[in-house]
């Protein structure tokens, strides 16, 4: 089959992820529109927020040469783009519960602000809007995805893949973002991966390195759930298992109507935050 980006089948490590937790979620995630409008539904949480502003802040870093970075304060910058964030968009039900997550996010900015380590060297910054490439030009799958850092390493001509972590559990062992990550860096810029690396910035004033993926062993179990998946796509056919769990579930509240509309995003989807009793419950959902 010749490709054809606009017919293929789009992967990332999100819809990864949503598939092989409940190929239902992963459906109304990523395949399901709202009939009235044609926009595909994201529900928005407190946890999501959190991880979107402290992103956006570092994200601003990696545009800037190297010398310019660190002049503006981040927590400043992190002021201004949780006022976009506040309140019901953000999924915050209460001044309380948005306070916790905002004081979580400073700590988080300011420690990076501190301790920029990695951050204060040479990036790499790959040449597209959204990084991707063929995963199998024969079933017409693309793999894509953003990766948040790349460093030089001038000593040597290669990269450092760094992913911030924003949550407070570690990430499992067994998850595909790093292969994942591998691979695109591998295909879409010219430099060798030297290394790769976790930066849990609610506890950790330095990135922990992994074992970087083997990327034809990585690029193989990513293309047999890819192919899963694009059958899955083929015949329509997305179940839940348990006819109902934790990750489809929240996505059936606002299929019912039960979500509160709160705007549109950058992507243009339809946001809806959900009114769950306590915070213990608001923060078990897994997107």
């Amino acid at each position: 089959m010749a490709k054809d980006k606009y017919t293929a089948t789009w992967i990332s490590h999100s819809s990864l992820s949503d598939f092989l937790s409940c190929p239902r979620a992963y459906f109304l995630k990523n395949v399901y529109r709202d009939s009235s409008n044609n926009h595909k539904i994201q529900l928005v949480t407190p946890p999501l927020t959190l991880g979107s502003a402290v992103h956006e802040v570092i994200e601003s870093l990696s545009v800037l040469p190297t010398k310019n970075r660190f002049r503006e304060s981040l927590p400043a910058k992190f002021e201004s783009i949780w006022a976009k964030l506040s309140g019901r968009r953000g999924g915050f039900f209460d001044v309380e519960t948005e306070y916790r997550y905002k004081q979580r996010g400073i700590k988080m900015v300011k420690r990076v602000d501190e301790n920029p380590g990695p951050l204060m060297n040479l990036a790499v910054k790959i040449d597209m809007e959204l990084p991707f490439f063929w995963l199998s030009e024969e079933d017409n799958i693309v793999l894509c995805g953003k990766i948040d850092w790349l460093e030089y390493l001038p000593e040597i001509d290669s990269v450092h893949i760094i992913d911030f972590k924003t949550s407070k559990s570690e990430e499992d062992p067994k998850s595909m973002q790093l292969p994942i990550y591998h691979l695109l860096v591998h295909h879409c810029q010219k430099r060798k991966v030297a290394k790769a690396s976790y930066w849990y910035l609610e506890g950790s004033d330095t990135p922990t390195e992994r074992t970087l993926p083997n990327l034809k062993e990585a690029g193989a179990k990513i293309l047999k759930v890819a192919k899963q998946i694009k059958l899955a796509r083929q015949l329509e056919r997305f179940k839940c298992e348990t006819n109902g769990c934790r990750h489809c579930e929240p996505m059936e509240e606002m299929i019912a109507g039960r979500g509160q509309f709160v705007g549109i995003s950058d992507f243009g989807q339809d946001m809806y935050v959900l009114p769950f009793k306590g915070e213990e419950k608001r923060e078990g959902i897994v997107l």
